[in-house]
């Protein structure tokens, strides 16, 4: 039974990827788990923390014996115990009283930790290929739109001309700074655990820290310079990362939810010829893409507020914060997945109206030049007078249903500073200024 939408076998691929559900779910964890496992039995066995022959036979019961799930539940719910149903089924597998030694000196915590660390390195894998396709993707548009004028709105209102590539380009720009975000996280994300019940390795005497060392290479993670049970600011970290990245696909996909409004059109999402909008308005073409990567982006944030909240914990250890962190990280990497697997797809097939734009642009005409006219004045009278009377001539056109040229032509203290030709040329053909040197620079860059 599935009570949560990412668990669904009909509307799961709406909130996640498959790639990444076999990392979170019972069977990827739990083989995530036993490789941790088999790694440190190997490491210990190597420099003499358990008996020698112990270390290979549990490294082939963790790899090579299927794990009888069942079991383990069962040793979970008669435990309380996050990884002793999991030890007890192992142990029972292992020959010559070899289970003895499985997790020696290790806390459940360390094993959660170092898999969790792993873990995210491998989602990390994949958003950057997914972020790859999408820059790409993103650079096309910048680059094919680099000239293509429209209508640049602030605060939801007509305000200068821009391009589209301008836009494009600006969308890749953020989605590049979350690209090197990454690239520094990494080193603080890839560290493992492996420090004992508080912290101080204890539990392997005096070579506990080249066996951290050892094991923690053998994994493919760095070596914490102090245990990090209680300070879990690296996984907080990440799933900030995730909360940008989605929240930058969904700025994109509320642009085209917007731009798609018929009495707009300037953009519309790809429709496939077995889409329906709506089962009781059958012309419906919504934008569903771009919709829901605003609801993915609300639960990703909503995650990374509770890996904040787990930032503050007791003493050495505190399973108030880490076990949060189960609820929160699985469900914030799959929401991530879903919304960039919708972002490739909303801009693979993204619909560019170039003459909606263009008639927007031109509906909107001399109120965008408002600023060209404004500075022209300025030479003369000043940047202050100038946008006092520009702006009075502006609210009387509005006011009286004027044309916004009748009333700068007629205004009292600046009507004919301007020579009639400068001033015809800046109310027609209206500047996107340097949008197009700036998408340059961003292709460039």
């Amino acid at each position: 039974m599935s009570v949560h939408p990412i668990d669904s076998r009909i509307f799961g691929t709406a909130w996640g990827s498959d790639e990444l559900r076999t990392l979170f779910d019972d069977e990827g964890r739990t083989r995530g788990w036993c490789e941790v496992l088999a790694v440190l039995a190997e490491e210990e066995a190597a420099v003499g923390i358990i008996p020698a022959v112990a270390g290979p036979e549990i490294a082939r019961v963790m790899r090579g014996e299927p794990v009888d799930l069942d079991e383990v539940r069962r040793g979970y719910a008669e435990t309380g115990h996050s990884l002793l149903g999991l030890i007890r089924e192992r142990a029972r597998r292992c020959r010559d009283g070899a289970g003895e030694w499985i997790c020696y000196g290790a806390t459940v915590q360390d094993i959660a930790d170092t898999w969790c660390a792993r873990t995210l390195l491998a989602v990390a894998d994949l958003a950057e290929r997914d972020l790859d396709a999408i820059e790409g993707r993103l650079a096309e548009l910048a680059r094919a739109h680099r000239s293509t004028p429209m209508l640049g709105r602030t605060h939801g209102q007509a305000g200068l001309p821009i391009t589209f590539g301008f836009k494009a380009a600006g969308w890749l720009d953020e989605l590049r700074r979350h690209r090197e975000r990454l690239t520094q996280m990494r080193p603080r994300l890839g560290v493992g655990q492996l420090a004992g019940g508080v912290g101080t390795l204890s539990g392997y005497g005096p070579r506990g820290l080249e066996l951290q060392a050892r094991v923690l290479a053998r994994l493919g993670l760095g070596t914490p310079a102090i245990s990090w049970t209680a300070a879990r600011d690296r996984f907080a970290e990440f799933v900030g990362w995730l909360a940008l990245v989605t929240g930058a696909l969904d700025r994109i996909g509320h642009e085209v939810y917007n731009l798609q409004r018929p009495e707009i059109g300037e953009l519309a999402e790809p429709a496939r010829g077995d889409d329906v909008g709506s089962i009781t308005m059958p012309q419906k073409r919504n934008p569903e893409r771009a919709e829901h990567l605003g609801t993915l982006a609300r639960l990703v944030r909503r995650d990374a507020d509770l890996l904040l909240e787990a930032l503050v914990g007791d003493h050495e250890r505190d399973g108030r914060s880490w076990k949060s962190e189960w609820a929160a990280i699985p469900g914030a990497c799959l929401a991530t997945g879903a919304a960039l697997r919708l972002a490739r797809e909303l801009l693979d097939g993204l619909e560019v109206r170039a003459e909606a734009m263009r008639r927007n642009l031109e509906a909107h005409q001399e109120e965008v030049a408002a600023e060209a006219v404004m500075l022209a004045l300025a030479r003369l009278v000043g940047k202050q007078t100038a946008h006092a009377r520009v702006h009075a001539a502006a609210a009387r056109a509005r006011g009286a249903g004027r044309a916004l040229r009748d009333e700068l032509r007629e205004d009292p203290v600046t009507g004919g500073l301007l020579a009639a030709d400068e001033f015809e040329r800046l109310l027609s053909t209206p500047s996107t200024g340097l949008a197009e040197a700036l998408v340059d620079r961003v292709l460039d860059g």
